[in-house]
């Protein structure tokens, strides 16, 4: 079974609609038949090897189906870097044990042989939270929220990744993206420095990034370019063209093979939904040259 979606959008408002932290963790499906659990990820992967302290799970009950996120959680709030260490590959539960992740569960799809898909959200989440949560000790409920803007505010202040909004009459339809979830992402935008290229096509295909810290231009990933800004951004930079590359640090070799460098005299703008522990941007998104910012303006922003 894959998981139901939800549907990017502006936040709905209104009476039916719950709302839910965006944990920006690894979205699975916990199965437990016969009192053995199986993880999968949102593609069907089997990831049970991957985290074996959630093998506690299955005190929930012999046989249920739990939907929700993996987070490894910093200071309360989640760290996508950190969890990412942990797909590398499977670990023993010495290790794991040492660093846990949190099951948060959002909704059940079936319980004791019972299939609760076509029940409303309301229902399920209702059955869901009637488990004995405490018998799991990595699995947490993720809250529902009757007051979206708030939660939204409160989500943004933290640096989290957004918020879902669910209606509560709604089915649960697995592999679907529902308009009955809608998923709100904090974007946040940061002025950038144009540190090197990779070409590509007519133009350039991205652009490496850098912002400026204490100790000079930090490197701060790389970025696609849309065919419409090809051209251009090629005229902008070829005057500046530089033999080595400008950042502080050299970028990694997927970054560096391949790169043309340039001086760091070109501002654009790029959307991104946060930074990762080394500092480098969270799906970034290119919006633009900013001839009205100078090379000093580029300074990182929390």
């Amino acid at each position: 079974m894959q998981p139901m979606l939800a549907t990017p959008g502006a936040l709905p408002a209104g009476p039916g609609w719950v709302y839910e932290v965006k944990w920006d963790g690894m979205r699975l499906l916990a199965d437990v038949v016969d009192g053995v659990l199986t993880l999968h990820d949102r593609d069907g992967h089997d990831v049970t090897g991957h985290f074996p302290e959630l093998a506690d799970l299955r005190a929930l009950a012999p046989d249920v189906l739990l939907d929700g996120e993996v987070v490894l959680l910093e200071d309360g709030v989640p760290s996508p870097d950190r969890l990412a260490d942990r797909m590398g590959h499977p670990i023993g539960e010495r290790a794991a044990r040492a660093r846990p992740v949190t099951f948060m569960a959002f909704d059940v799809l079936r319980l004791y042989g019972v299939p609760l898909l076509d029940r409303p959200f309301d229902e399920r989440r209702a059955t869901l939270e009637r488990l004995d949560a405490a018998a799991a000790a990595t699995l947490s409920l993720s809250p529902t929220y009757a007051d979206g803007p708030a939660l939204a505010a409160a989500t943004e202040q933290r640096g989290m990744e957004g918020v879902v909004a669910k209606r509560g009459d709604a089915p649960y339809r697995p592999g679907e993206r529902s308009p009955a979830w809608v998923t709100v992402t904090h974007r946040r935008t940061q002025a950038c420095l144009v540190g090197g290229w990779h070409d590509g096509g007519p133009g350039i295909a991205s652009l490496l990034l850098g912002v400026l810290n204490r100790h000079g231009l930090a490197y701060a990933g790389r970025v696609a370019v849309d065919p419409p800004a090809r051209r251009e951004l090629a005229e902008r930079l070829a005057p500046v063209a530089a033999p080595s590359p400008p950042f502080v640090e050299r970028p990694e070799p997927v970054d560096a093979t391949g790169a043309r460098w340039c001086e760091p005299a070109v501002v654009v703008d790029v959307e991104h939904v946060g930074w990762t522990g080394s500092g480098r941007l969270r799906r970034p998104v290119l919006r633009g040259i900013r001839d009205d910012l100078h090379p000093a303006d580029a300074v990182r922003l929390v």
